[in-house]
């Protein structure tokens, strides 16, 4: 028996394997550092509030919302279609950053120095993993 090919047959790339890792880790690192500044936030409030300014509530209400991120980004980052949740995410951190960025230039937060500093060190941190996602996106394409 013979077999009849029109070419040489090359390996199929796997699209779930090696491609996606950097991008599921950069989601899944994300999650993890929102998930656990948002415990930290939430438990340490009213402490916090002092030195940032802003209330207790309010700070309890940030550190519980970005608990509450960080486990819905780590459960979707395991989706199989993972490119989808990596591009919406990687919006999302964008325009975090663009809307926390004009929020502290105008200045409509009652923010201390230190709760400057904290805002812009998390955006910082927030560009980085979006930088990341939006490799580990390119990677998929």
């Amino acid at each position: 028996m013979t077999a009849i090919t029109t070419g040489p047959v090359a390996p199929r790339a796997a699209t779930t394997g090696t491609e996606s890792h950097l991008l599921r880790f950069a989601l899944r690192a994300d999650a993890t550092l929102c998930a656990g500044l948002g415990l930290f936030v939430a438990m340490a409030a009213d402490p916090l509030s002092r030195l940032s300014g802003l209330s207790p509530t309010a700070e309890w209400i940030v550190g519980a919302s970005l608990v509450a991120y960080g486990a819905l980004l780590y459960l979707c980052a395991g989706i199989a279609e993972v490119r989808r949740i990596g591009v919406g995410v990687l919006a999302g951190n964008v325009v975090f950053a663009v809307g926390v960025t004009v929020v502290l230039v105008v200045g409509w937060l009652p923010l201390t120095a230190f709760g400057v500093a904290a805002t812009l060190a998390f955006t910082a941190i927030t560009v980085g993993f979006a930088c990341l996602q939006y490799l580990g996106v390119r990677r998929l394409v």
